[in-house]
């Protein structure tokens, strides 16, 4: 993830770099790069924040997501998480939140089993976009 971040990271440094635009417009599109990598960096791809979350279950209550600032949390799944055989995408909205938020999870991040058992259960579970009881 990191190494995928760096590079597309990189690429739109270059592109603003090799693009003919006014010098305040790059500088601009510079810092928001930057602020975006300060943001994104140490909560979602080195999970270093109390906010990251770090872990996932299914039991009969439905999915749960884990951080070390607030537990375990109920989530609901939306219908566009993808499970891919490289890569899980999970969608989910928190209840009492607007928005819905998205965690990667790369085939790398559990043994092999294990993301192919969530992947499973994510195509063919029968409530998996239920709200959380």
């Amino acid at each position: 993830m990191l190494a995928l971040y760096v590079t597309v990271l990189l690429m739109a440094v270059t592109t603003l770099l090799i693009w003919s635009i006014p010098f305040w417009l790059q500088v601009l599109g510079l810092l928001l790069c930057l602020l975006h990598a300060a943001w994104v960096m140490p909560s979602r791809i080195l999970l270093c924040r109390g906010s990251s979350w770090v872990g996932l279950r299914h039991d009969q209550q439905g999915w749960s997501l884990w951080s070390r600032r607030a537990g375990w949390q109920p989530i609901q799944l939306r219908p566009d998480s993808l499970a891919l055989p490289l890569v899980v995408v999970l969608r989910f909205k928190v209840p009492g939140d607007w928005f819905a938020r998205g965690v990667c999870i790369p085939r790398g991040a559990m043994p092999l089993d294990q993301h192919r058992r969530l992947r499973l259960r994510l195509k063919f579970s029968r409530r998996r976009w239920a709200e959380p009881e």
